[in-house]
């Protein structure tokens, strides 16, 4: 049997070497691995926990991971996962403090990271979509991310009071909207409740 903390650091490990351009675009790499692959969370599971890592303070990748380590194996796991999750980042970036002047000129460097800027732009764009998707999104609920977006961008509105406005207009929405049952189904039931009762060897006159 593996050891679920090393195989937790070796995944997030793997997740923060291969991450360019922030938190977002590590997104479809820690689905790939937790979800679908390690099966640690489920696809609900993890878009609840980005909601959540977004909206707390802090590094959005150290974020998740802690929630996720944590769901493993409490504290000892949230260590594990944000350790992995930091450390390529860490030394990345101190090796690249530590020779910047002597390559930052450098035409083919240049280069390779004006080729890596598009990858990046659609390494966000991806997950963007597949939140749109799970997010159940329909006519009466579509303008609340649009509106969001204008908001941020043209206005300057901060990230932190659209994510106040969305967590108390959520809190309203839930008090005063009632939960209610799909359409067919009290029907559905009713019939399956009746066929139960009904005795095995009855017959319809």
């Amino acid at each position: 049997m593996s050891n679920i903390y090393l195989e937790s650091f070796k995944t997030f490990f793997k997740i923060g070497l291969f991450t360019l351009g922030g938190g977002y675009a590590m997104i479809p790499l820690i689905e790939e691995e937790v979800v679908n692959k390690h099966r640690w969370v489920s696809k609900d599971e993890m878009l609840d926990l980005i909601a959540i890592a977004q909206s707390c303070p802090g590094v959005f990748a150290i974020n998740i991971a802690v929630f996720i380590g944590y769901k493993l194996k409490n504290t000892r796991g949230a260590i594990a996962t944000a350790a992995g999750t930091a450390l390529p980042s860490f030394l990345i970036i101190l090796l690249i403090a530590m020779f910047f002047y002597q390559f930052k000129d450098n035409k083919v460097v240049a280069a390779m990271f004006r080729g890596i800027r598009p990858a990046v732009v659609a390494l966000i764009a991806v997950p963007t979509f597949n939140l749109a998707k799970r997010a159940q999104l329909n006519r009466f609920t579509l303008w609340i991310p649009i509106v969001s977006a204008l908001a941020i961008w043209l206005l300057g509105v901060s990230p932190i009071w659209i994510i106040i406005a969305a967590g108390v207009g959520g809190f309203i929405y839930g008090k005063v909207t009632p939960s209610s049952v799909p359409e067919g189904t009290t029907n559905a039931n009713k019939d399956d409740h009746s066929n139960k009762k009904a005795p095995s060897g009855a017959v319809g006159g």
